[in-house]
């Protein structure tokens, strides 16, 4: 009679892709917490294209099952943390928006800088986000353009006189200064990535300080 065995190693099974699950106990939201952390991690140390939900699963010390089944692909997993991000980033922004032009200028220089790697542990892995342009969905390029838009809110705040457009350029360039501080600050400690991350800091007081004063000239 034939076997009913099948020769060979069985290939694994790709989890079936499925709504995600949104936890009711405490539980259970306790766990989706843990594991987006350790995505947020993972994500932070890898970039988005090399981390793996089996990786982030293995750290959480979760069953890949149990991940999947609260986030059904990796980039529902993702998007699950950018939308926790905008919430906090949001609160940020608007903190430095409030404070601005009642403090010295390079605080509120400062307070850009290091925005991103103030918040919790989780959020470090933004710029892993940002550089993986090729998985842009549009509620990725929905937060960079939220953030942008806060940074020119603050620009124009310190100097209504800046035009919108020029806002917006300078938003740019503030937020690749934070993305790249977010990197040195990710190195090891050396002399070098330390006197590097006060250049950038100097860098960046010093350009947003020189248009604060190009804008008051051309009133």
């Amino acid at each position: 009679m034939p076997s009913n065995k099948s020769s060979g190693p069985k290939k694994p099974r790709k989890p079936v892709e499925r709504s995600p699950v949104e936890p009711q106990r405490r539980h259970g939201r306790e766990r989706v917490a843990r594991l987006q952390e350790v995505a947020a991690q993972v994500f932070a140390e890898k970039g988005y294209d090399e981390a793996t939900m089996a990786e982030i699963a293995e750290r959480a010390g979760s069953p890949i099952g149990s991940l999947y089944r609260f986030f059904p692909s990796k980039e529902a997993l993702a998007d699950a943390l950018i939308a926790q991000y905008a919430v906090r980033m949001d609160e940020a922004f608007t903190e430095i928006r409030e404070r601005a032009g009642s403090v010295p200028l390079d605080e509120t220089a400062d307070a850009l800088l290091h925005l991103s790697w103030n918040l919790k542990s989780e959020a470090r892995a933004l710029p892993a986000f940002l550089e993986a342009r090729a998985v842009w969905p549009a509620k990725r390029m929905e937060f960079r353009n939220s953030a942008l838009r806060q940074i020119a809110g603050i620009v124009r705040h310190l100097a209504p006189a800046i035009p919108e457009a020029t806002a917006s350029h300078m938003a740019l360039i503030l937020l690749q200064n934070m993305k790249t501080f977010s990197a040195l600050k990710k190195q090891e400690p050396t002399e070098v990535a330390d006197g590097a991350m006060e250049e950038l800091r100097i860098m960046n007081w010093l350009y947003l300080e020189g248009r604060m004063k190009s804008a008051k000239v051309a009133r």
